[in-house]
C-alpha cells in the first residue's frame, strides 16, 4: 500500500521540486498514521507541505486506500534523518554534516558532495577528507552555532569593525 500512495504524492512532489524521501502506515486499525517524508536542497516551504497534504488527502479520499481513520502527516526529514544516497549528499551539499564512523569516531565539516563509494568533505581544520561509505555508521546534517550566533563570520556579513556606506531611510 505504501508503494501506491507514493505513486499518488510523487507527481504533486515533484511539481513542487520535492523528493518523497519515505512514505509509511504504521499503527493499528483505528489509529493509523500515514507519514509522507519529503525533502529538496534548501529546505521544504511550509506551503509546500501544507499543498501536498491536501493533495494527497483528497486522492486518498477518492481512492478509498486505507480502510478506516488515519492520520496524515507530511513533514520535511530534519536535522536528524541520516544521509545515505548520492541524491542526498547532492540535495545538501555546502551544508555542515556530521559523521559517526563505525569506530566510534566522528568528525564535522562541510558537504562537499558525492564521490565514488562516498562523500568529500571539507574539515574545520582545513583540508579535505573522502569519506568511505562502508566505514561510516551515521552521517546527519548539523548547525554551525558559532555562524548562527554570530560567533563566526558570516558570507555576505561585515565585521562589527567594518562600515557600510549604504544608507536607508
Amino acid at each position: 500500500m505504501e508503494g501506491r500512495i507514493a505513486e499518488l504524492v510523487a507527481p504533486i512532489a515533484e511539481e513542487l521540486g520535492l523528493e518523497v524521501l519515505k512514505v509509511s502506515l504504521s499503527g493499528s486499525h483505528q489509529h493509523r498514521l500515514l507519514k509522507v517524508v519529503v525533502d529538496a536542497a534548501g529546505g521544504v516551504p511550509f506551503d509546500s507541505i501544507a499543498r501536498i497534504s491536501r493533495g494527497l488527502s483528497l486522492q486518498l479520499d477518492a481512492e478509498d486506500l486505507i480502510d478506516g481513520r488515519y492520520r496524515l502527516e507530511v513533514t520535511s526529514p530534519g536535522l536528524d534523518w541520516p544521509l545515505t544516497t548520492e541524491a542526498d549528499f547532492r540535495r545538501h551539499e555546502g551544508e555542515l554534516l556530521k559523521v559517526s564512523f563505525t569506530d566510534g569516531t566522528t568528525l564535522s565539516g562541510e558537504n562537499l558532495g558525492p564521490c565514488e563509494n562516498g562523500v568529500r568533505i571539507a574539515l574545520e581544520k582545513g583540508g579535505e577528507r573522502l569519506v568511505d561509505m562502508g566505514e561510516v555508521a551515521r552521517i546527519v546534517r548539523t548547525v554551525d552555532w558559532k555562524r548562527v550566533t554570530g560567533g563566526g563570520k558570516m558570507d555576505g556579513f561585515k565585521d562589527d569593525d567594518e562600515t557600510s556606506e549604504d544608507v536607508i531611510g
